[in-house]
């Protein structure tokens, strides 16, 4: 697995069309979220994601945007998160998250980061130092909850804390 931290400038056209692809099986296919996802965003966004054999049609593992924020809107927003049917529950999501929280604290030190996820993945986020914020409301027919990692000085990244993978997995297939 190659994990990959790229500006909007830095994708090649295969990368931006593999994840542009990933994000359409996932969000529109899959779970039926009808919406227009070249929404404006990737140009100012973070690209996190992890591939493996380019060659393939489907070769998007993990993947997650990071969006900066901005005078009205300080907050950094993760959004997009999606793992490949082919990784839920093997510990690519948490790995993916720790990625991304790593990007956040070298690109923008300080700032707080928002994430809005399915109420099932609370925990998932918890562990990562993420609490409720709001919510919860419905988004595409799905209760949704509002998160927000506030940052603190020398917080542990979640792999220090991660539960035993014998212990119970987290449904990845809701990460979105």
């Amino acid at each position: 697995m190659n994990w990959k931290t790229l500006e909007f400038e830095q994708l090649c056209a295969r990368e931006l069309y593999l994840i542009l692809r990933a994000r359409s099986a996932v969000f529109v296919v899959e779970q039926s979220h009808v919406c227009l996802d070249a929404d404006g965003r990737d140009e100012i966004s973070l690209h996190v994601f992890a591939v493996e054999d380019m060659a393939r049609p489907m070769p998007i593992l993990a993947y997650a945007r990071v969006q900066p924020g901005d005078a009205e809107d300080p907050d950094i927003v993760i959004d997009k998160v999606l793992t490949s049917p082919l990784r839920r529950g093997d510990g690519t999501a948490e790995m993916l998250v720790e990625r991304v929280l790593q990007a956040i604290g070298e690109r923008w030190p300080g700032h707080a980061a928002r994430v809005s996820a399915p109420v099932g993945l609370r925990e998932f986020y918890e562990q990562f130092g993420f609490r409720k914020t709001e919510g919860p409301y419905l988004e595409h027919g799905v209760p949704f909850i509002g998160l927000t990692r506030q940052v603190r000085g020398s917080q542990p990244i979640a792999a220090l804390r991660r539960r035993e993978r014998d212990s119970a997995l987290v449904n990845t297939f809701e990460m979105l």
